[in-house]
């Protein structure tokens, strides 16, 4: 299981230039109050945010006062907004809404409890809706004193121009395997050396990958992906579908895993001049774009992944 990103804070892997840009701006005495943090998905965002605010608050040290409260989430002058889950789904909501962001108004107005700084991270800040989205503009564009806003995204893309205007932006990029096979080591110790190969292979240096690739126990998704590309009848599309369903985080590995060998094939297609690079790069897109407007909108999975399936056979 992948480390919660509050304890995992304390011992950032990779990363060091988006770190050291960020203390030199501290140092400097203007800091600014806003922060983009982006990067692909699971090369740990979160996690530099909340070192971002380990530093701010003074809780690097893991037994001080403030880093203890960080690890325990009691630090009053700390939160975080996320999409919420939905515990009768099972699964976290599709966005996040104007009530997640309203209480960062009422946080922000009050006096810092320890007498410093307020940090807000908003993590996955992609996922706001408009009526969300334009609640946190007006937070940045009268930003009180001595308060900073951390927005960590993987699509920043989809945030208002306006809200990426107002932010100093840090790309963060994929790990060294070094500093992913540390992570994975710590968390897995007793994993094989087979194991770890494959999911240095595999992860392209992304730890919440790397962790869900665990999750395929003898690459049976990765199988089942490379079997899509050749071509499956409707049934076994279904089965396929019912298998990867059941697998925790499957929808999105086997996505991820599908998209992967769907760019191979394009730029392979390319290299060889063959007319249909342009129609697997076109249904790599069609199929990115599934998978995003089906986390969004809450939209049936196994009808979304029947539908990719279809997509990429036709390709």
């Amino acid at each position: 299981m992948q480390e919660d990103p509050r304890l995992s804070s304390l011992h950032l892997h990779g990363h060091e230039a988006a770190l050291k840009a960020f203390r030199t701006a501290l140092s400097s005495g203007r800091l600014p109050h806003a922060w983009l943090i982006t990067g692909p998905p699971g090369i740990g965002k979160a996690t530099f945010a909340f070192r971002v605010a380990r530093i701010i608050l003074q809780g690097e040290d893991p037994e001080s006062p403030a880093g203890r409260r960080i690890s325990a989430a009691t630090h009053a002058d700390l939160l975080v907004v996320s999409r919420s889950f939905d515990e009768k789904r099972q699964r976290f909501r599709g966005e996040i809404v104007a009530d997640d962001v309203r209480p960062i108004n009422a946080f922000l107005r009050r006096t810092a409890a320890e007498g410093g700084w307020r940090v807000v991270i908003v993590d996955g800040a992609e996922w706001l809706n408009r009526s969300a989205a334009n609640a946190l503009l007006k937070i940045l564009e009268e930003p009180p004193p001595e308060a900073v806003l951390l927005l960590t995204s993987s699509a920043p893309g989809r945030l208002l121009p306006t809200i990426r205007s107002r932010c100093r932006k840090l790309d963060l990029t994929s790990l060294e395997g070094h500093d992913l096979q540390r992570i994975v080591a710590k968390q897995i110790p007793d994993i094989t050396p087979a194991d770890m190969q494959r999911i240095l292979d595999g992860a392209q240096g992304s730890v919440g990958r790397a962790f869900a690739l665990l999750v395929d126990n003898g690459g049976k998704m990765a199988g089942m992906a490379q079997e899509v590309l050749k071509g499956v009848s409707a049934s076994r599309a279904y089965q396929i579908a019912e298998i990867v369903l059941k697998k925790d985080d499957g929808f999105n590995l086997f996505f991820s895993m599908l998209s992967d060998f769907l760019q191979n094939e394009a730029r392979h297609s390319a290299r060889q001049g063959q007319k249909q690079s342009a129609s697997l790069a076109q249904t790599w897109e069609a199929i990115m774009r599934l998978q995003t407007e089906t986390e969004r909108f809450n939209l049936d999975k196994q009808e979304t992944l029947l539908e990719a399936m279809t997509l990429v056979s036709k390709a």
